[in-house]
């Protein structure tokens, strides 16, 4: 299935940028139907972004 096809390659994105979460961090990502048409690049850079605004918010609301 191309839904289950999007979630291995999220899960392979994640697993090394879990690293630059702070320890206590719950993350939930989540694919749009769009998703199975894109790139693994594609994926990554979609990926890298949403985890830069939700770590600049963090952050921002800890200051």
């Amino acid at each position: 299935m191309v839904r289950h096809r999007v979630v291995r390659r999220l899960r392979h994105l994640v697993a090394p940028r879990l690293a630059i979460l702070p320890c206590d961090a719950l993350m939930v990502v989540r694919a749009l139907p769009p998703a199975a048409g894109s790139s693994a690049a594609e994926l990554a850079d979609d990926l890298d972004a949403g985890m830069r605004g939700a770590l600049r918010k963090l952050y921002a609301s800890t200051s």
